[in-house]
């Protein structure tokens, strides 16, 4: 029996609305990454992108747990010396927050740069992909986090 492999032009994509209201970065991220990459499909293949296409509204409601607005920080480097920059999570946007918590969690590769183009974020509920008809997907892992 041959081991039988997605195919791209056979792979069926949706697209799914995810709300990012009251949910930790982290566990909106890994659930967003799963869908990019089509892991939760039979027809997974790991060489073949078979993701779907995800559209997070509300980004600027996603929540960091802990002293993380303030403690947590991300670094960028131009690659001239002495240029490297930091900036807290308090000081970058949720739609930013969240585009580098969800390529964080994709594969290191050509890959991932096809993967990034099928996510699209919003920082409110306002988005311009009515036509494509989104399916509402809540997140399994979501847990009410006490407001501070």
């Amino acid at each position: 029996m041959k081991t039988w492999n997605a195919k791209t032009n056979e792979v069926q994509r949706n697209w799914w609305l995810v709300d990012a209201t009251g949910c930790p970065l982290g566990r909106l991220a890994s659930e967003v990454a799963v869908l990019l990459r089509g892991k939760n499909k039979a027809e997974f293949t790991p060489h073949v992108d078979t993701g779907d296409f995800v559209i997070v509204i509300n980004a600027k409601e996603v929540q960091l747990t802990g002293r993380k607005w303030t403690d947590k920080r991300y670094y960028s480097h131009s690659g001239f010396f002495g240029s490297l920059k930091e900036k807290k999570a308090k000081e970058l946007s949720g739609t930013k927050l969240i585009n580098t918590a969800v390529s964080g969690m994709l594969p290191k590769n050509k890959m991932r740069r096809k993967l990034m183009k099928k996510l699209k974020v919003y920082e409110t509920a306002k988005h311009p992909h009515q036509p494509q008809k989104p399916e509402t997907y809540s997140l399994k892992q979501r847990k009410d986090l006490p407001s501070s």
